[in-house]
């Protein structure tokens, strides 16, 4: 599998839609890397930013994250979701302020999620963050080029950053097959151009869906772990 991480880069942040799974692959990302750590620094970090949606967050995988040597912030509570709290704690600055921390931002869903990354922004204004959008296409509100150009303007426009790459992760949960992956593929290669956007990669369940079945595909592919399924979803 050739390296997600775009080159010369330390801060990588994944924002989009509500639904999206801007978390799973934040956090796949991560436990990759945490493997093979490609990225040039020695330290691994993933920042849970995310206040808009209670479910589905990195903290929830603190524990995995952390014992393979990822280092969590989020909220002050630590790994509790903190459903009725709205908070961060300021401790989500060491990595973006440490030359040596590759650091991956879990943004909220839509312009909402990206607003809470405003109060960051004198850390994102250099050469070395990368702003990515997960796109699924199995969502409504990005199921045409033009509701999904409609969301990641939103996006921009909430952040005055431009979104410098797409990742496509069209799925339908448990019911994903490779044509799913395909049709992302090719539905984010004509927004990329629409946009004047990179494909960033074309991810794929790897429980679900063989790198065989989409060889085809030549952008390059990140497989997701599913960390954040919960057993009682498939109940």
């Amino acid at each position: 599998m050739a390296s997600v991480v775009p080159q010369g880069k330390r801060i990588l942040i994944v924002t989009g839609h509500y639904g999206s799974g801007k978390t799973e692959f934040a956090v796949s990302l991560a436990m990759s890397l945490a493997k093979n750590n490609t990225t040039g620094f020695p330290r691994l970090a993933i920042c849970d930013l995310d206040v808009v949606n209670p479910y589905f967050r990195t903290r929830e995988r603190t524990d995995d994250l952390e014992s393979s040597g990822v280092k969590v912030y989020g909220g002050i509570y630590g790994k509790g979701t903190t459903a009725e709290i709205p908070e961060i704690s300021p401790a989500v600055k060491a990595p973006m302020e440490d030359p040596g921390c590759f650091t991956i931002i879990d943004a909220g869903g839509n312009d909402a999620g990206a607003r809470i990354l405003k109060q960051f922004e004198k850390y994102f204004q250099g050469p070395d963050t990368y702003i990515a959008a997960v796109v699924n296409t199995s969502r409504p509100e990005t199921s045409t080029l033009e509701g999904a150009v409609l969301q990641l303007k939103s996006i921009e426009q909430e952040l005055c950053l431009e979104i410098d790459g797409i990742v496509s992760n069209t799925h339908m949960l448990l019911e994903t097959s490779a044509e799913d992956v395909i049709r992302g593929f090719e539905f984010c290669g004509k927004l990329c151009g629409d946009m004047g956007k990179e494909l960033l990669c074309v991810c794929y369940p790897e429980k679900l869906v063989s790198e065989n079945e989409i060889s085809n595909i030549s952008s390059r592919k990140m497989p997701l772990g599913m960390y954040m399924r919960q057993s009682w979803l498939d109940k």
